[in-house]
């Protein structure tokens, strides 16, 4: 089989393909060094900015929080005509409705229950193609129409041999 021509060097036999090899090995090492140096560095970054944030946010918070005891005290004037957001001159405040929201303790027994009530409408049955069932028979799966059963095909892989970076480890 003729291979199509590449525009990238090629090695020229085995020995050279080994040696590659050990240099992507090595290409790989420095890049993960690079990657755990820029990890360090976001940490850090990171660290500093939230100690710095830390008392903003504490301010913000108590001021925030003064801000609604004086509007809970006011309410009936600031609300006047049934609003819900007053508009100063530096911005608004309000209060805001919370969307409806169910919450389940128990599932299994919140589920039994609403069986034995008679209240299936509350039950929803999700049905769906369970593609493992598919893929462990083939030949009955490929005679479905609109079912394909494919090969995923194959791809080249390099894998240098990972050497510990000191003498420690297992």
């Amino acid at each position: 089989m003729k291979s199509r021509a590449v525009d990238v060097p090629v090695p020229r036999d085995a020995n050279e393909a080994n040696e590659w090899l050990k240099q992507i090995g090595d290409l790989v090492r420095s890049a993960e060094l690079v990657q755990a140096a820029l990890d360090e560095q976001v940490a850090a970054l990171k660290a500093k900015a939230e100690a710095e944030a830390a008392p903003i946010d504490a301010a913000i918070a108590a001021m925030t929080k003064g801000l609604q005891v004086w509007a809970e005290a006011n309410r009936e004037a600031l609300c006047a005509g049934g609003r819900k957001t007053v508009a100063m001159s530096a911005g608004e405040i309000g209060w805001r409705l919370r969307p409806p929201s169910v919450r389940i303790a128990s599932i299994g027994a919140v589920m039994e229950t609403l069986k034995s009530l008679g209240l299936a409408r509350f039950i929803r049955t999700k049905e769906e193609i369970d593609k493992q069932a598919l893929l462990a028979e083939p030949e009955v799966a490929a005679k479905v129409p609109g079912v394909t059963v494919g090969s995923v095909g194959e791809d080249f892989f390099v894998q240098p041999v990972a050497l510990p970076l000191s003498g420690g480890g297992a």
